[in-house]
């Protein structure tokens, strides 16, 4: 059996979190299987889609490293073939014309709402021997839904669901403008692409039982279903595009890496064994629809945070500085080749305790900015004796020409015996003359990390 999957967004807006699962699920399934992903730009909503969530969205992907196969699929450009169906679906009596105004139908529905019981087309078009059709009124196409019986779906994540066919209405394929709606286009998008798999969440289940009957009335093979578990707010809602955190470009710009983030969402709602790091290889090798769970998963934007912190630990530090260099490029400020360097030689403690690319950014910033900011809690701590140390320092600094630990440990020592006092008290002043701040890295890492006469500088302006 060939796999094929497919990731179907709509380009009227910003590319959703929940969205970016569901594509890595499709992608995942499709690679471990060796089959084909494909991703289908559903654009048929003319008002609200956009060319530049297009490009966001396929940008946004190829960052989480989701690649598709082939050109992306354009939904507007089928639109022939799915009005094609819709009349072949008139002729064979699976669809009908139905020229109710929507006066008419707002009164259905205002009838349904004062009797507590959810609007559904009466049907009155189904069989229209009786009625004349009104002139000069354009009718929309209605698929004729089953009224007795069940519809039964095997679904991959779900399990067997059942259905009465009395709860589907008898819904609309082509409006009266002639545009096709979301059930057919999907329907004959996915019989057109040899679409084997269709992964979407759960909220979609409905659309499914819509969908496997123009599959049966135009006697097309049914794919499989997999119906994922929503993604729920911290708070246990229904995330929505209005809640922080619920964009792929959010997370981007807060520095989350993309092995990270593509991680955390294969754990979101998906797990092997107790097993929490998984390589991109290994998420292939080991991902299947067994391990899909039934109940909506809980953003956690700690667990986030966690799982980056170890990404930046571990990863290649040319590899680190080269994603740094990139988020520095697009959010904050270019690095020239001296502040480049600097940091680059610096990485491995300005990412201590970092959970972001950002953090190393603030991490960086005694090391961006040529001039030091010291608040007024920490310039209180530059008091006379403060000020000694620092004069000190500076006597036996200057003397000093081979920088290292092992250089400055001397110096270091024999200011805290010369001063009576502890390693605090000498480094406490030094790192807030330097840096700006009690608060940071190590003092031998600070004064390796700036150029010699960058340091004098800092610290003689204190005296």
């Amino acid at each position: 059996m060939s796999f094929n999957c497919r990731f179907a967004p709509s380009p009227t807006g910003p590319l959703h979190i929940g969205g970016v699962r569901t594509a890595l699920f499709n992608w995942l399934l499709a690679k471990k299987n060796k089959g084909k992903f494909f991703l289908r730009i559903e654009d048929t909503d003319k008002e609200r889609s956009k060319d530049e969530f297009k490009k966001q969205i396929i940008s946004s992907l190829a960052w989480l490293g989701i690649e598709h196969d082939g050109e992306e699929y354009i939904q507007s450009k089928n639109i022939k073939k799915h009005i094609t169906i819709a009349e072949e679906l008139l002729k064979k009596g699976f669809a009908y014309k139905c020229y109710c105004s929507e006066q008419e139908i707002n009164e259905q529905k205002e009838k349904c709402k004062k009797q507590g019981i959810p609007y559904v087309y009466n049907r009155k078009w189904r069989e229209a021997k009786e009625l004349n059709v009104p002139k000069d009124v354009q009718p929309v196409i209605r698929f004729k839904s089953k009224i007795s019986g069940n519809t039964i779906i095997k679904d991959l994540v779900q399990g067997e669901r059942n259905i009465s066919n009395s709860t589907i209405e008898d819904f609309i394929i082509l409006r009266k403008d002639k545009s096709p709606t979301y059930q057919l286009s999907a329907t004959v998008d996915d019989h057109e692409m040899k679409i084997s798999h269709v992964i979407r969440g759960d909220d979609h289940m409905i659309n499914s039982f819509k969908q496997k009957q123009i599959y049966d009335a135009m006697g097309w093979k049914v794919p499989e279903f997999a119906h994922i578990p929503l993604i729920h707010s911290e708070q246990g809602k229904k995330l929505s595009k209005r809640d922080n955190a619920s964009t792929l470009e959010d997370y981007i710009k807060i520095g989350i890496l993309s092995d990270a983030l593509r991680n955390y969402l294969l754990r979101l709602g998906w797990s092997h064994k107790d097993k929490e790091i998984f390589t991109k290889q290994e998420s292939i090798d080991l991902f299947d629809l067994n391990g899909v769970g039934k109940s909506p998963s809980k953003l956690d934007l700690s667990r986030i945070y966690s799982i980056n912190e170890t990404y930046i630990k571990t990863i290649d530090e040319k590899e680190l500085f080269n994603y740094l260099k990139d988020y520095a490029s697009k959010y904050k400020k270019p690095l020239n080749q001296v502040k480049e360097k600097a940091i680059s030689k610096s990485l491995s403690f300005l990412k201590n305790k970092a959970k972001t690319l950002e953090d190393i950014w603030k991490n960086s910033q005694y090391i961006l900015n040529d001039k030091v900011e010291i608040n007024a809690d920490d310039r209180k701590l530059l008091n006379d004796d403060a000020k000694k140390i620092i004069k000190d320092f500076i006597a036996n600094y200057e003397k000093t020409d081979n920088l290292s630990k092992e250089t400055l440990e001397p110096i270091i020592k024999s200011l805290i015996e010369n001063h009576k006092t502890n390693f605090k008290g000498v480094g406490q002043p030094l790192r807030i003359a330097l840096v700006g701040t009690r608060f940071g890295p190590g003092i031998y890492d600070v004064i390796k990390s700036l150029d010699k006469l960058i340091v004098l500088e800092r610290l003689k302006k204190i005296i």
